[in-house]
């Protein structure tokens, strides 16, 4: 390849906005269990509910006659038949405030899965369920169908729900009777204006309950998270004291990883490079790390961390470093994996950003006395952004829970990380760009049975969050260089392949995003003979330590050091392009990523398609390694363009019913010439990312139709070489008329991953094409569209008609380094400029 010398290419060109065309009918078929006799069901489902009324009104009576507080109203659980499908939209009727508050997949002890939901009655309402049975049972439609079939058909048992009703996690998890536990309580809150209300009558029932309630909460669309300590019987009795519960999870314990200290280097390496080191004067970009605190005394970083920065969520832990792992982050981020070659050189050092550090929990492990993941968070972020109003920072978090059971689920703390980094709630809509690790396979033991240990370990919470950039680990460190221990160890893994510390996606369920996003460098683990595992500081990651007069350096290793390292390459990028937004950097280092030929063989099944295998490869590592100097910079025969857009995906056609409202259509500076000069069968790539943050809708509903978790949805596609501008609107309209996340008008378009296997998962959509030059000549035309979300869905909470950001990058590439695609498309815009 040419050397990557020329800045990538922002492009100021107005899309062709069009709108779509939105004719009715189509949709899946629901599927409904067969019920031969309709009398003999709608009896059986009336009868259980009138049992159900009884014991709510006597349950009432009873706390009531000894002064506890009561509910007004009753939760019920609805279950489908083994291998379908409950119609939970239909229980619904918000009108009347019968609400719908989750909805779980439930594994039955034979194998066999079905769905519960739970909805809230209101007392005095209870005849609008009975009357949708009533005339299921007496009425027919025009077609000669029962009314209400597919919502009564489905219900297979109901029952007054109890603590399993709202427990969205793993039944072990429950707290027991003699143990209280910290766990999360998603409230129902109706309106944003309500919540704090909601928040007032919750916190007065935890007073007469004896519950402990934290202060802090989340705030989602219809949901407010709290956290409380309470036993299985606390949690009971909620149910039957409030009116306002959606769902119970149990608090997640924030861990991370304990760092080995190596040997103490000679001060004078420190102090002479010290003596080179400083941060450019004017920069005004900074990369904040959020972690254990950091202890700006070690010499390497005095220069790069004021005292004035360095913050912490609690002023009585201070904002020193007593663990060690918040300071060897911010070694991993100021220096990368070079600072053994620093060390050595004599050449000065300007970093194009400065630190942060903000100290979220006070050592590695801490859960004792702990608030929401989330909340603590959010006030990490604000404490960095008062310090610094005017910097645009790259956020680093390689604090997780300790395991990964949310299997990607949106969590409370994800779906923080979600509405922080889209400006959620934030005057300003500042958008944040934040760099997550993915979290790791911890127990050692589980090293020896490398890479299953990583195909069966999910990524921890936070790291499913959509917006933020998941980082996971990769290595090349497979050499032992310690004599004494070189015959006994082995690396584990080899160069170019996935470290034993990373974890995956590869056990969650397909609508979940494809994460971890990109790898990098995390190290290695070694085994001996005895198939006994351990870390060696030959296999880790060279770094600071927290207490220099014991020894200036330690090791740094797994999805923490891996996305200290995605910090330092974003700061840079921050720091090369001001103006790019933070959905601009992700998409870049999207962009840049590539799979190694280890990563491919590790993970592609020979029996399965290319485009299976890539699907594979994304759940276990994204899109791979990405490249400083090609997110950094274009080159003659390897261009980028960038667009940074604003869409308005829904409009208002008839009252409180929103479509899908515009397409972007970019013609671009295209090449044209430069193409067509190559040899016919020249092959060339065009390469196209899209990246995007939604706004957050967490609370366990279904997660589909319009109780999806993301706001709108966005995808891209390329016009085919032969048809014309008419012909590839159509092609994309044709697309939005389904909505369903099945078609994306991808026919013609040869992508390399496809839109049906896993390109469209998440808010960042990358895929590429191979073609001719000759065809890539005219094929100069992407267009942009939105998908289906809350915000159309769900239009009773007034964002149906919002804008949406967006970044678009393009980049073509021809294998011909002695080819110019790059000066006449910097021409052209140049003149378009000018104009």
């Amino acid at each position: 390849m040419a050397e990557l010398e020329f800045p990538h290419l922002f492009l100021n060109t107005v899309p062709n906005s069009q709108q779509y065309t939105n004719p009715t009918g189509g949709g899946s078929k629901f599927q409904l269990p067969d019920r031969p006799n309709r009398i003999q069901h709608a009896d059986y489902v009336r009868n259980a509910l009138d049992k159900i009324w009884d014991e709510s009104f006597t349950l009432k009576e009873q706390r009531k006659a000894v002064s506890l507080p009561a509910r007004t109203g009753t939760y019920v659980e609805f279950e489908s038949a083994a291998g379908f499908e409950l119609k939970f939209e239909s229980l619904e009727t918000r009108r009347s405030g019968i609400r719908l508050l989750n909805v779980r997949a439930h594994e039955n002890p034979n194998g066999s899965k079905t769905q519960r939901a739970t909805i809230f009655v209101p007392h005095g309402k209870e005849k609008i369920l009975a009357d949708k049975v009533r005339r299921y049972r007496d009425e027919d439609t025009p077609k000669d169908q029962p009314k209400n079939k597919p919502l009564v058909e489905s219900v297979e048992n109901l029952r007054i729900a109890l603590l399993h009703s709202f427990w969205n996690d793993d039944v072990g998890l429950i707290p027991p009777v003699d143990a209280p536990h910290a766990c999360e309580i998603w409230l129902r809150t109706p309106t944003k204006e309500g919540e704090a209300a909601s928040i007032v009558v919750f916190r007065e029932v935890c007073e007469a309950l004896n519950i402990t309630l934290r202060d802090g909460h989340i705030s989602f669309p219809e949901r407010v998270v709290v956290l409380i300590e309470a036993n299985s019987q606390q949690l009971t009795d909620l149910i039957s004291s409030t009116d306002n519960l959606a769902e119970f999870r149990r608090a997640k314990e924030t861990a991370d990883f304990w760092v080995g200290m190596e040997n103490a280097q000679q001060a004078e390496w420190v102090q002479n490079l010290a003596a080179r080191l400083s941060v450019d004067a004017g920069t005004k970009t900074s990369a904040c790390v959020i972690d254990t605190g950091a202890n700006n005394g070690h010499p390497l970083l005095a220069p790069l961390l004021a005292e004035a920065d360095c913050e912490s969520v609690d002023t009585d832990w201070g904002t020193n470093d007593e663990d060690g792992h918040g300071t060897s982050m911010c070694g991993n981020v100021a220096f990368g994996d070079n600072l053994g070659h620093w060390l050595q050189t004599d050449t000065a050092i300007s970093l194009p950003y400065k630190l942060e550090s903000v100290k979220l929990i006070p050592k590695s492990g801490f859960k004792e006395d702990q608030d929401l993941n989330g909340y603590r968070t959010s006030q990490a972020v604000t404490r960095a952004e008062i310090s610094n109003p005017e910097f645009t920072r790259a956020i680093c978090m390689a604090i997780t829970s300790t395991d990964g059971r949310d299997r990607g689920r949106p969590s409370s703390w994800s779906g923080m990380i979600d509405a922080l980094a889209a400006g959620v709630d934030d005057e300003q809509e500042a958008r944040r760009l934040f760099i997550l690790s993915a979290g790791n396979v911890r127990n050692a033991s589980d090293w020896a049975n490398y890479p299953d240990s990583n195909v069966t370990s999910d990524i921890h919470d936070p790291g499913q969050a959509w917006n933020a950039l998941t980082v996971g680990a990769v290595t090349f460190k497979d050499q032992i260089t310690n004599a004494d221990i070189a015959n006994i160890y082995t690396p584990i893994a080899t160069a170019g392949q996935l470290s034993p510390y990373s974890t995956t996606s590869m056990m969650w369920d397909s609508k979940w995003p494809n994460k971890p996003d990109i790898v990098l460098e995390g190290g290695n683990a070694a085994v001996d003979g005895t198939n006994f595992t351990t870390q060696l500081e030959d296999l880790s990651l060279l770094s600071l330590n927290h207490k220099p007069q014991l020894a200036n350096f330690t090791g740094n290793y797994a999805t923490s050091a891996a996305s200290a390292l995605a910090t330092e390459q974003a700061a840079r990028l921050h720091a090369q392009y001001p103006n790019a937004w933070p959905e601009t950097i992700r998409g870049l280092m999207v962009h840049s990523a590539q799979w190694t030929q280890q990563l491919w063989n590790q993970f592609s099944d020979p029996g399965n398609s290319h485009k299976a295998n890539r699907e594979r490869l994304l759940r276990a590592c994204g899109y791979g390694i990405p490249s400083v100097e090609r997110a950094m910079s274009s080159a003659s025969n390897s261009l980028a363009m960038i667009v940074q857009g604003e869409i308005q995906p829904f409009q208002e056609k008839k009252k409180n019913d929103f479509k899908a409202n515009d397409m972007h259509f970019y013609a671009l500076p295209w090449p044209k010439e430069a193409l067509n000069d190559l040899p016919l069968d020249t092959m060339v790539t065009i390469d196209v990312t899209l990246s995007y943050f939604i706004e957050p809708g967490p609370g366990e509903i279904g997660w589909r139709d319009k109780y999806r978790y993301r706001s709108h949805g966005l995808d891209f596609n390329l016009k085919k070489p032969t048809e014309s501008l008419d012909e590839f609107v159509t092609r994309l309209n044709k697309a939005a008329r389904e909505d369903d996340d099945t078609d994306y008008g991808g026919s013609g378009v040869d992508w390399q991953i496809g839109e049906k296997k896993g390109r469209t998962r998440g808010s960042i959509h990358r895929d590429w094409v191979e073609m001719t030059a000759a065809e890539a000549a005219e094929a100069g035309v992407v267009g942009v569209f939105p998908r289906s979300g809350w915000w159309k869905e769900r239009p009773y909470l007034g964002k149906g008609d919002s804008k949406a950001r967006y970044s678009l990058i393009i980049a073509i590439r021809t294998p011909k380094t002695d080819v110019d695609i790059y000066t006449p498309v910097a021409i052209e815009i140049e003149q378009q400029i000018q104009v």
